[in-house]
């Protein structure tokens, strides 16, 4: 009873981290650069 029980727990962990890996791959990154000025004093 018990190993299955943790098979299943498993395959549960795993089939939700696949989930949130492949949602995680699809959004767009927030890496952007701030575009400066040539000149900092302005």
């Amino acid at each position: 009873m018990a190993d299955g029980y943790l098979e299943q727990h498993q395959r549960d962990y795993e089939a939700r981290k696949e989930a949130y890996l492949r949602k995680k791959r699809h959004l767009p990154s927030s890496n952007r650069r701030i575009e400066r000025p040539e000149d900092e004093a302005l």
